[in-house]
């Protein structure tokens, strides 16, 4: 994948926005012959609110009935286990539990519970007390009784992303990163999109922009839609805790928010969160001491063994929430200009059938979608050497010496794994974290974070002065006779 592609002078469609219902709606429309770019300001694809997301698929019933969440939330449930398999993606079925401490809640589990039957969500079961202790012997014994449900998953959330947008690139799909859109002009037969590096005409552009959605919108001369900036802290815990619950684990969701949740992550650690604070900064990605002791509190009324000492990172992401608390997903008054915007817990459950819609709304704008005859199928990463038995990590070893260094002992990556992510586009060292773990266990990229820099140095020619953390100005290196640096000479 391409870190920056070449800026085309006209496409059929351009889809902005490269978090993970932007890279699935590109990925979508690759299937058809469709000249596509995908545009985002980031330095890689999911660096906005995707890289944040708690990563679980829900499993269809959480929703308002009556509301685009809710009709998209199940159908993309049931999408996500085939494409999975189909990109490689790790995902797992663990199940989630809604619980309940009182008899009031025991109320809202009973109309979660119908809801699911609305929906045909399969599996939908109310536990009592002592069935919960027996499955999930880690639970504060105060809680009176559970929804279990089997069909919610967990998935990477910057995994899945990358794997769409490989798919899409190797389909055709022009992408541009480190290009915010400054500018929309309604022009003959299109929109005119003005990027740092010039301008790029389409037919029908969708708006996936996430927090940028509004203004976005507002570069057409529309303002359909209000959007509110949710932030939410969540908390991750060490590996040694693996298996102190087995299933999500929900309390009883709030008008604003599904709450403090325990959440097994596919990777095996444990993470606790979000909260749910609106704020005016929609850059605002600190966490706080009030965030943290809010979230082991909640966390702690769930599964009193979490300790404070567990936590070995701390992150915060900023959600796009519509005042409708809904979707905004439909064609508009400018011609050729779809908005797919607010999109909030459960877009990641709901991108595979966002994008459905989203393609049907761009054939509606009078694009011809003829299915592209010789698809390019995916190219899976190797296993990662981690899952391997000995036998065979000997032998990738004997094959590429480098499969047999490790540069990040914490979650067992080789020098080998670091190469290929960055040869598959990762440009920085967010990049490499998100493709391969490096960096994400309990010391947090103490041991491995300049064997990362050096790879990333070897393999784009750039001096290590000159890389990121996650692009823009978060170097990680100055040279001393940087100015920034206290006392240094120019």
């Amino acid at each position: 994948m391409s870190a920056r592609g070449t800026i085309p002078r006209e496409v059929d469609v351009a889809v902005v926005g490269g978090g993970v219902v932007g890279c699935a709606i590109a990925r979508a429309l690759s299937q058809f012959e469709l000249d596509v770019c995908l545009i985002d300001r980031e330095t890689d694809v999911g660096f906005g609110t995707s890289k944040a997301n708690s990563g679980i698929i829900h499993a269809g019933h959480h929703s308002a009935s009556g509301t685009l969440k809710g009709t998209l939330e199940w159908a993309g449930n049931q999408q996500w286990g085939p494409l999975a398999d189909e990109l490689g993606i790790g995902f797992e079925r663990v199940g989630d539990l809604t619980v309940a401490f009182d008899e009031d809640e025991v109320a809202t589990l009973e109309r979660l519970r119908r809801q699911a039957v609305e929906r045909e969500v399969p599996g939908v079961e109310l536990w009592d007390g002592p069935r919960l202790r027996r499955e999930e012997p880690n639970l504060s014994p105060e809680i009176v009784a559970g929804l279990f449900a089997p069909s919610t998953g967990v998935i990477n959330p910057y995994e899945a992303c990358f794997a769409l947008a490989e798919d899409a690139v190797a389909n055709g799909v022009s992408l541009l990163l480190d290009a915010p859109v400054h500018s929309i002009d309604v022009v003959p037969d299109g929109l005119a999109l003005g990027l740092p590096e010039g301008t790029v005409q389409a037919r029908v552009v969708v708006n996936a922009a996430g927090l940028g959605a509004d203004r976005i919108e507002a570069m057409v001369g529309l303002h359909t839609f209000d959007l509110v900036a949710r932030k939410g802290e969540e908390y991750l815990l060490d590996k040694r805790l693996e298996g102190l619950v087995r299933r999500i684990v929900f309390p009883c969701p709030t008008p604003t928010s599904k709450g403090t949740l325990v959440i097994p992550t596919f990777d095996g650690t444990i993470m606790i969160g979000p909260t749910a604070v609106d704020v005016d900064d929609r850059d605002d990605l600190t966490t706080t001491s009030d965030g943290a002791a809010q979230v082991l509190r909640a966390a702690r009324r769930l599964v009193p063994g979490i300790s404070p000492g567990d936590c070995i990172a701390e992150f915060a992401g900023v959600r796009a929430v519509a005042t409708t608390n809904d979707f905004v997903i439909g064609a508009t008054e400018v011609p050729g200009f779809v908005n797919v915007a607010g999109i909030q817990s459960p877009g990641l459950t709901a991108a595979p059938a966002i994008a459905e819609l989203a393609t049907r709304l761009v054939a509606e704008q009078g694009l011809a979608l003829s299915p592209e005859p010789s698809p390019v199928p995916f190219e899976r990463c190797p296993v990662p050497v981690r899952d391997l038995d000995g036998a065979t990590r000997a032998e990738r070893a004997s094959a590429d010496p480098a499969f047999g260094r490790v540069v990040c002992r914490c979650e067992l990556v080789t020098e080998g794994e670091v190469r290929g992510a960055i040869r598959r586009g990762a440009t920085t060292l967010d990049g490499v974290k998100f493709r391969t773990r490096a960096g994400m266990g309990r010391c947090q990229g103490g041991s491995c974070t300049w064997r990362v820099m050096e790879a990333l140095s070897a393999e784009t020619g750039r001096p290590v002065d000159a890389l990121t953390k996650r692009g823009g100005d978060s170097w990680l290196v100055l040279r001393r006779e940087d100015p920034m640096i206290d006392g240094a000479t120019s």
